[in-house]
């Protein structure tokens, strides 16, 4: 459509007086669109942050107003009045976290009164997850669970199916969002507000912020979705057309017997927004988003002048206003048949304006981050065991856990944007949902050591206990005295759907130790002492956390090799003796002075360290032949004071890099064992690094303690780990997109636009959630995470992250609160420190994704380790009374002795639920595995790799489900949609299709694996394929 022109001219053309007696005034608000003209679309909208400068009960309640004035109970209390005051009027509602708890105290009158608002279109859910989730510190399976879980209560209470994704305030996009949680949950398009300030500017002259989105490359078309970015960069009205009851935008005066009488001068701005929307918007259908953060709380104010709004410009004519929603914009956009300019990658970094990059957030709080991460692959191993014992419909159940879960993916909670006491009580949401996901562990795990045919389980008789500090060292269950007759049961579980081999690691007190496995055989284990840096940090948290000093020492950490099958365990026992079949190890303390290398590993992989000066300088695998110069060190950046733009919680903006090291010469002290080397090294009084290369491993995993970071010189500082070799990667690198695909990143480039480099660091960090790799003609480098952070490659043959921040200035973005994380215990208060992991690995060109994907599911899904203190007895006889008759019984023990007085093991000491004789193929993932409330069973399947990632493991995956369980027949399989609210075969036939601008040349690859089978029940997936199904078995246990 021709640019509207000449504005002045066709606003002094239009002189239209409108003068309303005050009388009672009924206004036509039934207008739809107008071919021909201008149609703006009024989208009734209100932002709800799930916790944000408030806790989410404080935001749904309304307390706490000294902070902000906002109240959800009160948007939806008013809202639904408004609505059936006007059956023209429309509302979009997005976060079911609120929704859920208004609609829990609503009458069943309400109930039906809303419901028929949603029938009828008046209301209408968007999005319609627990939360809008964050697109750059979330992993994608967390962000398909919280929109399943919305999506459930919608199709449970309302029988709807979202069809629009609002992702109006994500500090930039991901490419999984476009094509998994929106191609593949079956929305019709996707829209968001903010893009970087270059790249707007860009689209709106070019008429390009509306586009088809191709979010993966191996999805190929069938990934693509209409997709829109907001011209002003907001999700707000136009200037001047804010109608919350404390706005100080005009109201719509129209009437004439009172002063201040306005419709023709709102009318006037109205049509002139209208006309500067349209210049930069193809097609004449613009969109007004009518709303922002909490409004809605006084609804009528809102409505009463939208009406007004509508009457008079329609009455005015040149431009045609009318009540929409997302849902009827996109409609009318498909219903113009044009073709659409095609995007692909992402929209990070997001950058607002000149030197404001909103790439701090990717690392801020990284404690709570990583509590994320951990207690993410907890739930995906907790449903699975929950589903193996049956779900208990009278509790425990893993549903707080999932609650809290859903809630912590907001995009003001995992990425470290809110206020100190809403980030504590994201914490403890999660603490109380993992307390109670615990208890369903240890009651499955119990069941199934006694039988496989866990149905047949009451009441567990082995109480198992978890220890959630083990990463401080910090485990009671395991900090036993052993040598006066006790022994412990160790249970390794396995979340993965093949079979897997790693080392263990718990806390001991003990010395002269044995390992055994289930058929009594002694293992190879060492031990290492738990040095004093390490003590200090578990004294200091385990008392933040658990309230009270720990009663005991731990002295060693107990390592051995655990070997358990696929979704399934392997048990172990732990015993003292005269003798010790562990190996233990002394350090060997290297002064730095000495000529040649120190080697380090007893495997295949070798680090060699500078006997000079302590520093790491070579990395050999005798394997494949890799043998290249590796230096690692830390750094910090300072966050930068300036008044037009702070380092904090959201913006990266550095002001000068500084080493991290206390010494010309870094200390160096080295533990060799049979399974593992370690090495240990205090870069500073506040940075210490554990490194271990182990034999049967051809990685080195880095375990990092930072902080407190020191701010007594008044500064803040952002803390990076940096990686230095001679890869020549020529500014390319490579991250992941939530976990999934990695896209190709270049070094003070945009595809989209001419990018001005005006931060040239933080403009070049991206999100990290699996993993960072450069490249050249022969080597890769690949580094893999623990929990979501910045990264980039910042000079060629480098790779850096950032661990963890603390900052003393807001950024001006509306947290209004510094970057200072402090933690409290022992009577003292001091920066937070953060511990945490990450895994570097080598390998031959082409060679370093089958490390990165399996590797990175085991970073993801852990063993699940618990614990059972045994004691020498066989049975007990206990002695009591029923209805006046003595009674004699024997309480059952896990452990049994044989004939010559040794232990055996539990009834059913090992476990899979797969066909012993099968496991997932090696390109395949379970990624859920869930009962369900009405006892059908949700499971999911992802392929883990893309078109011409890997040579071999790129291709047509089949799983074969009567083998993933073998004890249980299906009856009846559906595949879903990927949030499984509707069928698939459904959602395929009512998504719309879009042209695409030059399509007819665009190669496509859209290759889905088959129908499934009722009777074979084999399922195929393509590379990046997800597939979603809910089976119903028949409720006896029976064998195919």
């Amino acid at each position: 459509m021709a640019a509207f022109r000449a504005l002045a001219v066709v606003l002094s053309v239009w002189c239209v007086c409108f003068l309303v007696e005050g009388k009672y005034m009924v206004y036509n608000t039934s207008g739809g669109v107008v071919p021909g003209k201008i149609n703006v679309h009024l989208v009734a909208h209100t932002h709800d942050d799930v916790g944000w400068l408030k806790t989410v009960d404080q935001y749904y309640v309304g307390s706490n107003n000294s902070i902000q004035v906002a109240c959800v109970q009160n948007v939806l209390d008013s809202l639904i009045p408004a609505l059936l005051a006007d059956e023209n009027r429309k509302f979009i509602y997005v976060e079911q976290a609120f929704f859920q708890r208004w609609w829990r105290q609503q009458s069943d009158g309400m109930k039906e009164t809303v419901k028929m608002l949603v029938s009828s279109g008046q209301l209408e859910f968007i999005n319609g997850g627990m939360c809008m989730h964050d697109e750059a510190a979330t992993h994608y399976i967390d962000m398909i669970d919280q929109t399943t879980l919305g999506h459930w209560y919608i199709k449970r209470d309302f029988n709807v199916t979202p069809r629009i994704g609002w992702q109006i305030d994500p500090f930039g996009h991901s490419a999984v969002q476009a094509y998994l949680l929106g191609a593949e949950v079956g929305f019709d398009a996707l829209y968001f507000a903010r893009i970087d300030y270059q790249d707007r500017a860009k689209r709106s002259a070019e008429k390009k912020l509306e586009v088809i989105w191709q979010g993966s490359k191996s999805r190929g078309s069938s990934s693509q979705i209409f997709s829109g970015a907001f011209y002003a960069g907001n999700y707000e009205p136009p200037t001047g057309f804010y109608y919350e009851i404390n706005d100080d935008s005009p109201i719509v005066q129209d009437d004439i017997g009172l002063f201040d009488y306005n419709v023709q001068e709102r009318v006037d701005a109205f049509v002139a927004a209208a006309y500067f929307q349209a210049n930069v918007t193809r097609s004449n259908h613009i969109m007004w988003t009518m709303g922002t953060d909490f409004k809605y709380q006084y609804a009528h104010t809102w409505f009463r002048n939208m009406d007004k709004l509508i009457h008079y410009v329609n009455q005015d004519g040149r431009v045609n206003a009318f009540y929409s929603t997302p849902s009827i914009y996109t409609d009318v956009k498909h219903g113009l048949d044009e073709s659409w300019p095609l995007k692909s990658d992402d929209f990070f970094p997001y950058a607002d304006r000149i030197n404001a990059y909103w790439t701090g957030y990717f690392t801020s709080r990284p404690a709570i981050k990583g509590y994320v991460r951990e207690l993410s692959g907890y739930y995906l191993a907790a449903r699975q065991l929950e589903f193996f014992r049956g779900r208990n419909k009278s509790g425990p159940t893993t549903d707080s856990l999932a609650d809290a879960l859903a809630i912590a993916q907001h995009h003001d909670a995992v990425t470290g944007t809110e206020k100190q006491h809403v980030a504590n009580d994201y914490a403890k949401r999660l603490s109380i949902g993992y307390e109670e996901s615990k208890d369903v562990v240890a009651a499955s795990l119990g069941c199934l050591t006694q039988s496989p045919l866990s149905s047949e389980c009451k009441s567990p008789v082995t109480n198992f206990n978890q220890c959630p500090l083990l990463n401080i060292s910090y485990c009671p269950a395991t900090e036993v005295d052993l040598s006066v007759g006790k022994k412990l049961a160790v249970l390794v579980y396995n979340p993965l759907g093949w079979k897997r081999t790693s080392v263990i690691r718990i806390p001991v007190i003990n010395e002269n130790l044995s390992v055994s496995d289930s058929s009594g055989k002694i293992l190879l284990s060492q031990l290492l002492p738990i040095v004093n840096a390490s003590v200090s940090t578990r004294k200091f948290y385990a008392s933040a956390y658990t309230g009270e000093s720990p009663t005991s020492v731990a002295k060693y950490w107990l390592a051995f090799t655990a070997v358990v099958p696929p979704l399934g365990f392997s048990t172990y026992v732990i015993s003292s003796g005269q003798s010790s079949a562990s190996t233990k190890l002394t350090p060997n303390t290297f002064d730095t002075s000495q000529n040649g290398g120190i080697e380090v590993g007893p495997g295949n992989l070798k680090l060699i360290y500078s006997g000079k000066d302590g520093k790491l300088t070579q990395y050999i695998n005798a394997r494949n032949s890799v043998n290249i110069s590796l230096e690692q060190s830390y750094s910090y950046y300072i966050g930068s004071t300036d008044e037009l733009q702070a380092s904090g919680a959201y913006v990266f903006r550095p002001n000068g890099t500084y080493n991290i090291q206390s010494k010309e010469k870094i200390p160096l002290t080295v533990f060799k064992g049979p399974l593992y080397d370690e090495v240990h090294q205090p870069f500073s009084s506040w940075v210490y690094q554990i490194t271990r290369v182990y034999k049967e491993k051809e990685h080195a995993e880095v375990e990092f303690t930072v902080g407190p970071i020191p701010i007594d010189d008044g500064k803040g500082k952002e803390i990076v780990s940096q990686l230095k070799t001679m890869i020549g990667n020529n500014k390319k690198f490579y991250t992941d997109s939530n976990g999934r695909d990695f896209l190709e990143r270049i070094r003070d480039y945009r595809a989209d636009w001419d990018l001005q480099v005006n931060q040239p660091i933080a403009g070049n960090y991206y999100p990290i959630n699996l993993g960072i790799y450069i490249k050249d003609e022969s080597t890769e480098m690949s580094v893999l995470v623990d929990r979501s952070v910045g990264g980039s490659s910042i000079i060629d043959g480098e790779v850096e992250i950032m661990l963890h921040r603390r900052l003393l200035h807001d950024d001006g973005r509306g947290v209004d609160e510094s970057l200072n994380e402090t933690s409290c215990a022992l009577g003292t208060c001091t920066g937070l420190t953060v511990q945490g992991k990450y895994y570097l690995r080598f390998d031959p060109l082409g060679e370093g994704s089958k490390w990165r994907r399996l590797f990175g599911q085991e970073i993801y899904s852990p063993f699940l380790l618990a614990f059972s203190e045994q004691v020498k007895a066989m049975a007990k006889l206990f002695l009591t009374s029923c209805n006046g008759f003595l009674h004699f019984f024997v309480l059952d023990i896990a452990f049994i002795y044989s004939q010559d007085d040794k232990w055996t093991n539990f009834p059913t000491p090992t476990f899979s639920a797969m066909d012993p004789s099968y496991s997932l193929p090696d390109n395949v993932a379970i990624i859920t595995l869930q009962e369900l409330q009405d006892g059908a069973v949700l499971l999911r399947l992802a392929h883990l790799y893309e078109i011409g990632e890997d040579k071999d493991l790129s291709s047509l995956a089949t799983v074969e489900l009567k083998r993933i369980f073998p004890n249980r027949k299906i009856n009846k399989i559906k595949e879903m949609s990927l949030s499984a609210n509707q069928e698939r075969a459904e959602m395929e036939r009512k998504r719309l299709s879009w042209k695409v601008e030059g399509s007819d040349s665009k190669p496509r690859s859209d290759s889905r694996g088959g129908p499934v089978d009722g009777v074979k029940l084999v399922v195929e997936l393509a590379p990046m394929e997800v597939r979603t199904f809910i089976i119903d078995f028949y409720p006896y246990l029976v064998q195919y």
